[in-house]
């Protein structure tokens, strides 16, 4: 064994490339981390920019990350209590040589109007505390309290799925328009050697260089886990296990609660060159529980190294396994090509057939991304076009599909769908203008009908076994276009005023949905929540 891992030593890494591991958590969210794109897809590091979130402390970013959260700092002017904590400093800032501990309130306050629903409004008051006991250990913990009245198409969705995107359950249920919610995460990682991070957290996890993961997103609720990242120069290696929770299955009591799913996942990103990334993802789903008893964690999948499709075999196939493949080409110095390619489950035959084999589930994602455009700083893009074959992330039961709190782990539309979006960000001193565009077209089902893309019925309910594309079904067109202006008061929280316009169109034979909708708010916290779907 120890053999073995010298030679990964010495065929992906040499000591002059060594850097020692940080431990600093940086909240992820998609418009923040466009922030840090010239530092990230930098052509003289190698930078491992597929794993989210980063942490802060991380020697390549650590320098970006100070000045923007420091932006508008002037230290040679004196300033009120007040004016420092406003717009400068966080709410409670400690720092001593042995520890640091700091904390924020985090409003999140909007009116709007929406044209369907009418009056719309969010009422949110959360809170962030963060820091650090010596150099090995650092902490981050966030919660909120949240009411509102949404868009009618949000309203929709939570009704029919009983929980608010990306965070958890609604309490009032579909009798009332208003909903009430809370949730928090929490972050624990210590750094006990070079080179390797332990975290135990109760958050969300990213894989990929773009908007959306076809492997694991942020789309869902947040979930605990158990993450362990080695940083071994130009490979940095990542297994995780997880929990997952089934709002769907039935309960086997209420002292019980909801039932219980495990996710293992690995994920290794080498960069090959300081241009050129490779990396190589598997994990496997199980059930914790079924009605001849309970399983718990399987440990066959504790080992963080070994491969996990032999190990899912060897159980006698009972569990969901998927594989996957990313690369990063930095083809200019501020232009990205990326991809992304999942595999469920396929039959090579089949796939050369051309006959529309339900069986044949893979997802896969092409994209471009840059920074500093047409030579304007701090101007981001993004264009990205994604897919996902019929029954892709689906399983024989919800208890073993790729879903977490009714939402998938991977793209917000489950499968059968292709997508393309633009977005563009641009900062301008404390000025932040978003625009954003996505098209989608996709399959949906009929009654008594699945053509695989609610990843929540079982594949088996599917119609047939042949004659499957992507966007079969009632073929459905979607589109979603998003303009934002902000104004940034306090870059230690992203507190903010904001104001938005949404168009949303949603349509095929059978109904046509059409919102549009503006909202004005006082916002913070780093909170990455999807509306574009």
């Amino acid at each position: 064994m120890k053999k073995n891992i010298f030679l990964l030593l010495a065929l992906f890494s040499t000591s002059s490339l060594f850097a020692q591991t940080p431990n600093q958590y940086l909240p992820y969210s998609f418009d923040h981390y466009q922030k840090f794109n010239k530092q990230a897809y930098d052509q003289n590091s190698r930078f491992h920019s597929s794993i989210k979130p980063y942490f802060g402390d991380d020697s390549l970013l650590s320098q970006a990350v100070d000045s923007v959260y420091n932006f508008g700092l002037d230290t040679t002017v004196k300033r009120t209590w007040v004016h420092r904590k406003l717009f400068n400093e966080h709410l409670i800032d400690i720092k001593t040589p042995d520890y640091t501990v700091y904390a924020d309130f985090l409003p999140d306050f909007q009116i709007g109007y929406d044209s369907q629903a009418g009056n719309t409004w969010l009422n949110t008051r959360g809170y962030q505390v963060g820091g650090t006991i010596g150099k090995k250990f650092s902490f981050y913990t966030s919660g909120f309290e949240n009411q509102a009245v949404f868009p009618g198409y949000y309203l929709e969705y939570i009704n029919a799925n009983g929980i608010i995107p990306g965070q958890v359950n609604d309490k009032f249920g579909p009798t009332k328009s208003t909903k009430d919610w809370a949730y928090a995460t929490a972050i624990l990682s210590y750094t006990p050697v070079k080179y390797l991070n332990l975290t135990l957290g109760q958050d969300k996890n990213f894989i990929g260089d773009g908007y959306r993961s076809m492997l694991l997103s942020d789309v869902s609720a947040t979930y605990p886990f158990f993450k362990l990242t080695a940083n071994l120069g130009r490979v940095k290696y990542m297994a995780m296990w997880a929990q997952f929770q089934d709002l769907r299955a039935p309960e086997f009591s209420y002292d019980n609660g909801y039932r219980k799913k495990w996710g293992v996942f690995h994920y290794l990103d080498w960069n090959v060159t300081n241009k050129l990334s490779l990396g190589f993802f598997d994990s496997v789903i199980w059930q914790d529980a079924d009605e001849d008893g309970k399983r718990g964690f399987d440990f066959m999948y504790a080992n963080p190294f070994i491969f996990l499709r032999p190990i899912e075999g060897q159980n006698g196939s009972p569990d969901n396994a998927l594989i996957g493949f990313t690369g990063k080409y930095e083809l200019f110095n501020n232009l990205v090509v990326y991809g992304q390619f999942a595999a469920d489950e396929f039959t090579a035959k089949e796939v050369f057939s051309n006959k529309g084999y339900w069986a044949n589930k893979f997802a896969y994602q092409l994209g471009i991304k840059g920074f500093d455009a047409f030579t304007v700083k701090n101007l981001n893009y993004l264009l990205e076009f994604n897919t996902a074959r019929p029954f892709t992330y689906s399983q024989r039961n919800s208890l073993l599909n790729y879903g977490h709190y009714n939402q998938a782990l991977a793209h917000p539309m489950g499968a059968n769908f292709r997508e393309f979006v633009s977005i563009w960000n641009y900062s301008f001193k404390r000025f932040e203008l978003k625009g954003q565009v996505n098209f989608a077209q996709y399959g949906l089902d009929g009654t008594g009908e699945n053509f695989g893309k609610d990843i929540y019925k079982p594949y088996d309910t599917r119609n047939g076994n042949y004659g499957y594309k992507t966007g079969g079904g009632i073929k459905t067109d979607f589109s979603f276009i998003q303009g934002k202006i902000g104004y940034l008061i306090n870059p230690k929280y992203n507190l903010r005023l904001e104001t938005g316009f949404t168009s949303r169109i949603e349509e095929n034979v059978n109904f046509s949905q059409k919102n549009n909708f503006i909202t004005f708010g006082l916002r913070s916290s780093f909170r990455n929540l999807y509306e574009d779907f």
